[in-house]
């Protein structure tokens, strides 16, 4: 058997969630194929996944590496915009013709459904909105309605294309994109909430006192940890302005953070040790176990795992990016996050952040809550039994 994977690969998250379920395919006997782009074919290839290098596609970004709506929506125009996504069907077209799967995992990418469906392979679909929005400000207004009853609403049917669209979130009082969620309900029997896709639960590892003493954590610290991810130009300035935030926090925290580069994992220590700044972490869930606080950005993958582990978060979403913006006062509203934008993330800001969500212990315990409520969710095990049944097969 074959499975192939098209997934997005725009930062780490898509390729990070296809992963476990590569990886439990493949200990059953599947040959893998991964076709994807950029920081995903990055990823992939560095875990020994054979892959494909996919045509990229992305979006503009602006110099705090927001998202650029304007550019990416006139620039480089709608012309050049469907020849890139024609050149991704067909690239997909000719890599599953030669390939021939047995079964075709979409993780967000339209072209390898539509090459499936040509091609009469089963498909799956992994999705974090089944619609897409974009920002409503006032001078996007008419765009965002014209898009939304057009173009937009013309991808939420082609995701439908899949056999199975399956949306790594929880169920209701859980659920993160609530506002995206809205799906129609000719598509109700194909279309799935699945639960998080995780490579490690916390389960699978040892309890957080022990977790501390192995990564050296000082006892009477409180253990701040920054999984920083996305694209490249999202990262960088966010990054740049949390080392200079953390580097004045109080000596009685200790801050671990994660610059999201892979192939490079030998730290720098600053303040007698108190901060320390790994290019990347390889046992990042054993510091999201151990640690007290995450901080980090919005993004729907990342804003899971820290629930699944019941911690509580201070979540800087991308500017204008719609989906993390949404995913982070969702969380809010649950009670186990605190938002703060990016323009406003100063040492005295983030500082004041930390303690808030640490002094009065509401947030820790209604995060430990949440975690124990959505932990019987497996995105993984869903995945499979979706596969199990597209083939026939018994996983």
């Amino acid at each position: 058997m074959k499975a192939y994977f098209g997934a997005c690969g725009i930062g780490f998250g898509h390729v990070g969630r296809c992963i476990p379920i590569a990886e439990q395919l493949a200990k059953e006997g599947f040959e893998i194929l991964f076709s994807t782009y950029s920081e995903g074919l990055e990823f992939a290839s560095r875990l020994g996944f054979p892959c494909r290098r996919a045509p990229p596609i992305g979006f503009a970004v602006k110099s705090d590496g927001g998202v650029d709506f304007r550019t990416t929506t006139v620039n480089p125009g709608p012309f050049i915009a469907s020849y890139t996504v024609l050149r991704q069907i067909a690239f997909e077209l000719m890599t599953m013709r030669a390939f021939r799967p047995n079964i075709v995992i979409s993780d967000s990418r339209v072209s390898t459904i539509v090459a499936a469906k040509l091609l009469k392979v089963p498909c799956i679909t992994i999705l974090n909105q089944f619609r897409i929005t974009i920002p409503a400000k006032r001078r996007f207004v008419r765009l965002a309605k014209l898009a939304d009853f057009g173009i937009l609403a013309l991808i939420g049917r082609i995701w439908t294309l899949s056999d199975w669209v399956l949306i790594p979130d929880f169920p209701l009082p859980y659920t993160i994109s609530i506002g995206n969620l809205r799906i129609p309900k000719r598509y109700l029997k194909k279309v799935f909430l699945m639960g998080p896709i995780l490579p490690v639960y916390p389960e699978n590892l040892p309890d957080a006192e022990l977790l501390r003493k192995k990564l050296m954590v000082d006892p009477r610290h409180t253990l701040i940890f920054a999984p920083i991810s996305g694209p490249v130009k999202e990262r960088e300035p966010l990054l740049r302005l949390l080392e200079e935030a953390f580097a004045s926090f109080p000596e009685d925290y200790e801050i671990v953070m994660s610059q999201g580069k892979v192939g490079s994992s030998e730290p720098r220590i600053l303040k007698g040790g108190c901060l320390r700044i790994h290019p990347w972490i390889e046992n990042r869930f054993e510091y999201l176990k151990a640690c007290d606080l995450v901080i980090s950005r919005a993004g729907h993958g990342t804003v899971a795992q820290t629930m699944v582990y019941g911690k509580p978060s201070i979540l800087i979403p991308t500017p204008d990016h719609t989906e993390q913006l949404q995913n982070a006062i969702r969380l809010e509203e649950m009670g186990i996050a605190k938002v703060i934008s990016q323009h406003e993330a100063s040492t005295k800001v983030l500082l004041a952040g930390v303690m808030e969500i640490l002094r009065g212990n509401d947030y820790t315990k209604r995060s430990a809550e949440v975690g124990a409520s959505i932990r019987p969710y497996n995105g993984v095990n869903m995945a499979l039994e979706i596969v199990q049944k597209s083939l026939g097969l018994k996983l």
